[in-house]
């Protein structure tokens, strides 16, 4: 095999033709980097507005679960109220029944602690602590309609017996 010397200008295309190779490769190289480089991109910022989507898609749902929840507990007090406004309506008629029964029930409690009270007593009693409720509710409306500290109280009579209205006002 013998070793052939090119000519100049057959040396000159060899070189030529390889100067166009490299160029091109090069090209090619260089697009497919770019295509790659824009396909791993690509494919990132596709993952991450997927997980934007689920975390606001979770959110939203999150935020569905609460407002009916919120919801539901309006519904659950709005009924509560009618259940109390039925129930206060029909307070004429069994509402009597439960006062006598109840307040029977707490008179019995009282002579029990105290054996040889009346019910008289037990009536001053109940209505001076029921005055003192009643000028608390009153001191919590606003200041434009609120009457004057011990409104209730100032109205009540004093007691027949004077000892246990002492005794009242002193445990006050």
């Amino acid at each position: 095999m013998s070793r052939r010397k090119l000519s100049r200008r057959e040396g000159d295309s060899v070189l030529k033709w390889l100067v166009r190779f490299v160029r091109r490769s090069f090209f090619v190289v260089a697009v497919l980097v770019f295509l790659v480089g824009a396909a791993i991109t690509s494919t990132l910022w596709a993952l991450q507005l997927s997980t934007q989507i689920a975390i606001m898609g979770a959110n939203a749902a999150a935020a569905a679960v609460q407002h009916r929840k919120e919801v539901a507990r309006a519904v659950a007090r709005t009924k509560a109220k009618a259940r109390l406004r039925r129930l206060i309506a029909a307070v004429p008629v069994l509402g009597v029944g439960a006062i006598i029964y109840y307040e029977d029930q707490d008179y019995e409690e009282w002579l029990k602690e105290n054996p040889d009270g009346k019910r008289g007593d037990y009536a001053c009693e109940v209505s001076h602590f029921s005055a003192e409720v009643v000028d608390e509710v009153l001191a919590a409306l606003p200041e434009s309609v609120r009457p004057k500290p011990d409104t209730v109280l100032g109205l009540m009579p004093a007691c027949s017996d004077p000892n246990f209205s002492n005794d009242i006002i002193a445990a006050d």
